[in-house]
């Protein structure tokens, strides 16, 4: 496979590099992203060999917000270890950057998956272990890695049952990346089993959980961290996080009804893309709200503030006192709801939770979490929520005490790897 993967890409690259080439060096910011994703000024990473090192790689926002309390928990538990982390996406990078300066020795982009310049940085970087979270899977890194015999990791892995009916097509593609992996730590027992499915040796396969349930160990600043931003006055703070199209209409439609009853609401809404804060703007307008975009003002508008921003949704929630988690009123397999959940804040979401079906109908059993199919049964969850106080104090925490007799993740990831090292 790998052999037709290389002659494949070869050809590609004949055809495709000139025009390539030119969009590269005429868009300044694909230039020197791709430059140094191909190893140019990569030799600057200076190797440490009386330090060993594992080289922490993340695909885009998500993967790296999934990655931080692994980070800091490998920061605390192993202080002699070298640790480099790369990010694919430029979003991905800076948010790294931005929250694990302190953490990391070193941080660079990922390499382009071509065979000589995968080389180029394992030879620079000289990994003891690469530990990839949750996805971005290439063949070359792998195999380079096994071919050196560079124990490696997946960490967070998950697969939805839009990836499972993929990997089932191109299984002839797919099961060698999952092989070469030493060991896979999956989320939960349906994604161990999906591997199983997929052709993976069992042996390979551990479940450990999902890495966010300790995100509450790293980031425990809570309320008395401000906000880096102003809101009008307000009594209560509803966020709706990661958002997609045809849902905002909803949400705004049922924030519309509520502020009849209660003035005091505000809303968050922080969209999946962060590049449709204009569009919701609009949107807004057309229903007589008038929202401000962080990212052209740092205040929000009257009626709303649209979050349009990378990063700040995680430390958002714990200001809330009512969550929407996106991507569930339509059918895009939901988001992650244990952000808000492990922040003591009640979380609602739709019935599109596909790919966090495990923990989405925990939360709904603990009672921290509840349902709603369309508009009228938002409104009406939302209203009884703001009504009675105690009722949020309760869900809030039982999403809580759900997330909490899930920790210790990050605690069985150390010790395996330790083991690995």
């Amino acid at each position: 496979m790998i052999i037709l993967y290389n002659i494949f890409q070869l050809l590609l690259l004949i055809v495709l590099f000139l025009p390539l080439a030119v969009f590269v060096m005429l868009v300044p910011k694909y230039r020197l992203r791709t430059l140094r994703r191909l190893g140019f000024g990569l030799s600057r990473i200076k190797r440490n060999d009386q330090k060993k090192t594992l080289w922490i790689h993340a695909l885009s926002v998500g993967e790296v917000t999934s990655a931080l309390p692994l980070v800091a928990g490998l920061r605390k538990e192993m202080p002699d270890v070298r640790l480099v982390f790369s990010a694919s996406t430029r979003a991905g990078a800076q948010v790294a950057e931005k929250l694990l300066h302190d953490k990391v020795d070193c941080f660079f982009p990922f390499p382009l998956d071509i065979l000589p310049v995968v080389n180029r940085f394992l030879s620079i970087i000289r990994p003891d272990l690469f530990i990839l979270v949750e996805t971005d899977f290439w063949p070359n890194i792998l195999a380079s890695l096994r071919r050196r015999k560079i124990p490696t990791l997946l960490v967070n892995g998950r697969i939805s049952a839009e990836s499972m009916r993929s990997y089932q097509r191109s299984a002839f593609f797919f099961r060698p990346l999952f092989n070469s992996f030493q060991t896979l730590s999956m989320q939960t027992e349906k994604d161990r089993q999906n591997l199983i499915l997929l052709g993976v040796d069992k042996r390979q396969i551990h479940t450990f959980g999902n890495l966010k349930y300790d995100t509450a160990l790293y980031n425990s600043s809570g309320r008395t961290s401000p906000l880096a931003f102003s809101l009008p006055e307000h009594q209560f703070l509803l966020v709706a996080g990661s958002t997609h199209e045809g849902e905002e209409k909803i949400l705004l439609q049922s924030y519309k009804k509520l502020k009849k009853d209660i003035p005091g609401l505000y809303l968050i809404i922080a969209p999946r893309d962060v590049d449709r804060g204009g569009e919701l703007q609009i949107l807004a307008s057309t229903m007589d709200l008038m929202a401000n975009c962080r990212s052209h003002i740092n205040a929000g508008g009257k009626d709303l503030f649209v979050l349009d921003t990378i990063g700040e949704l995680t430390g958002l929630y714990s200001h809330a006192d009512l969550a929407f988690v996106g991507g569930s009123l339509v059918a895009r397999g939901g988001h992650n709801p244990i952000e808000p959940a492990v922040v003591k804040v009640p979380v609602l979401y739709g019935p599109h939770m596909e790919d966090f079906s495990e923990i989405s109908a925990e939360l709904v059993r603990a009672g921290g979490a509840t349902i709603v199919h369309n508009q009228d049964e938002l409104t009406d969850t939302l209203l009884r929520l703001l009504q009675d106080s105690d009722l949020r104090k309760d869900s809030g925490e039982a999403a809580h005490s759900c997330i909490a007799r899930q920790q210790g993740v990050i605690d069985r990831h150390l010790k395996l790897i330790n083991e690995m090292l």
